[in-house]
């Protein structure tokens, strides 16, 4: 039986925006025996409305009004069975995909990794279909992307020869699969990792592998192990991956940590790669949290590669308080769109004691900068002997932002996404970042169109400008102005679709610059 239910909370706007309460909406609960925690979200990028998320055990939720109502079922799966570590992403065909672990009446307990697909916004789900398995190996954390290009859907986890053995002859590797037809079919299960860890669960485990595809279709993705943090790459569809993988940062204090009032704690890597077709294209991030300041003192941190992967850049401490404060459970989004970087994490900054809020930081600038905000409305107190997962979650597309994060109150594990007022963070985020606009952008006119439309903007100072169009997967198609100077003024721009040969579907025009990344969209019907 499904439940819907909506819980409404008032917008408090106090003098700066980054004060600015962002409404908190609690997911309904399922018909789940189990307390519902360690959540995942995903936006459809061509309905921002499409919200599909899902919780430890076996929680799914649907939400078609960008999050604001929620519907809350039990996903099942006869053969495969379901146990948690739940995954969700929607591929180019609007296509919906939980991606979870295993207990299968037939076999091992977590013997596999199950893809369930469903081809109705979630409101029915196949029995799904398994890739890894490999006897009695056990295959954990798993993640999984979508290549917009080509709709491939590609993921990584681990395995365990034997889980939570401490024998030095039980291994942990990373292990990659991908599936070219829709989830139907997945191609055999290959390691990619060049060093081991063990099978303890802890800080020598290969752990935290997140897939994502970069600007010419390879696929990045990192973890954290015995080497520290590690990145490794394929260029041809995960057929080869390189010879060694490639050392990012240390990992002070390890990826397995203690948090008072936590039962386990963990500060795996999350990658993302931006396609925003903006200043920061094809630039690869990575966030987790760590204890290198001390155990009263964990932080969010954030390392770029502007090179593919070759080389990283210095650790960068995401969280702006005071030293002294714990910051943890970290996750990472970036915006297609507009390349700009969003992050969620629970935070004590606030508190002496164990009581915990939820905190964002968004990143106008490529990660150089970072504006941190509080999303949660009140705090929370966790239990140590009540289980909260490994992770929390966000998603964006177009400027939408969706966290997602378990809290506790009285005993009670539930499941929160907030509504972000994203427009008035960025503009507080260039103001913070003294990069006061030089220009406005406006709608194109018409829009929608069938053949031309005109673009317009308006320079407040000198500048070299660029305005590019792209489609929906950020792929330019058309350049109208290439680093050309304009003084103060209004420009209109002539865009004669049909010169271009292109076919009706969803456009995103860019104007860029010095301090200047605008973008917007436009709809082309044939």
């Amino acid at each position: 039986m499904r439940t819907k239910f909506t819980l409404l909370f008032p917008v408090l706007f106090v003098g700066n925006f980054i004060l600015a309460q962002h409404q908190n909406i609690q997911l309904p609960y399922s018909n789940s025996s189990y307390s519902p925690e360690e959540p995942s979200i995903y936006i459809n990028p061509k309905n921002t409305d499409q919200l599909v998320a899902g919780a430890n055990i076996n929680n799914v939720y649907v939400s078609d009004d960008g999050g604001y109502t929620w519907t809350a079922n039990v996903l099942t799966s006869y053969q495969n069975g379901v146990w948690g570590d739940p995954v969700t992403i929607v591929d180019t065909a609007g296509n919906y995909y939980y991606f979870h672990l295993s207990w299968p009446p037939s076999g091992n307990w977590i013997d596999r990794i199950v893809c369930q697909k469903s081809t109705d916004f979630g409101n029915t789900w196949n029995d799904g279909f398994y890739m890894g398995l490999n006897g009695t190996k056990a295959q954990d954390k798993e993640w999984a992307v979508v290549d917009q290009t080509n709709n491939n859907i590609y993921v990584t986890w681990t395995q365990f020869d034997d889980y939570d053995s401490p024998d030095p002859n039980d291994k942990s590797i990373i292990r990659f699969s991908k599936s070219t037809d829709e989830g139907e079919t997945w191609s055999e299960a290959v390691k990619i990792n060049k060093v081991d860890g063990d099978c303890i669960d802890s800080d020598n485990t290969v752990e935290g592998a997140v897939p994502a595809v970069g600007p010419n279709g390879e696929i990045c993705v990192s973890w954290a192990g015995p080497e520290g943090l590690v990145f490794d790459r394929s260029t041809d569809q995960g057929e080869t991956w390189l010879e060694e993988d490639i050392f990012v940062s240390d990992f002070p204090g390890g990826w397995d940590y203690s948090i008072p009032g936590i039962s386990r704690c963990n500060g795996l890597p999350i990658t993302v790669c931006d396609l925003s077709g903006g200043p920061n294209h094809g630039n690869i991030y990575i966030n987790w949290s760590d204890q290198r300041n001390g155990a009263d003192d964990t932080d969010v941190w954030m390392v770029k590669s502007t090179d593919g992967g070759d080389s990283w850049s210095e650790p960068k401490r995401v969280n702006d308080d005071p030293p002294g404060k714990q910051q943890f459970f970290t996750w990472m989004a970036i915006d297609q769109v507009t390349g700009y970087l969003w992050f969620v994490w629970y935070d004590r900054r606030n508190f002496d004691d164990d009581n915990t809020d939820v905190y964002m930081a968004l990143s106008i600038d490529g990660g150089e900068t970072f504006l941190n905000f509080k999303v949660s409305e009140e705090p929370f107190l966790p239990w140590s002997n009540i289980f909260f997962g490994d992770y929390n979650c966000v998603t964006v597309h177009n400027n939408v932002v969706r966290p997602i994060w378990t809290r506790l109150q009285n005993g009670q594990l539930s499941i929160w996404t907030a509504i972000i007022d994203t427009d008035a963070l960025i503009q507080t985020g260039i103001s913070e970042n003294n990069q006061a606009p030089i220009a406005t952008l406006g709608p194109n006119y018409p829009n929608p169109f069938m053949q031309s439309t005109f673009i317009s903007f308006k320079l407040k100072q000198p500048g070299t400008v660029t305005l590019k169009v792209y489609d929906m997967y950020g792929k330019e198609v058309a350049t109208l102005l290439n680093s050309e100077f304009r003084v103060p003024g209004k420009y209109i721009e002539h865009f004669d679709a049909a010169q271009y040969h292109l076919p009706s579907g969803v456009y995103h025009f860019n104007l860029s610059g010095d301090g200047l990344n605008l973008q917007r969209k436009m709809m082309l019907v044939r």
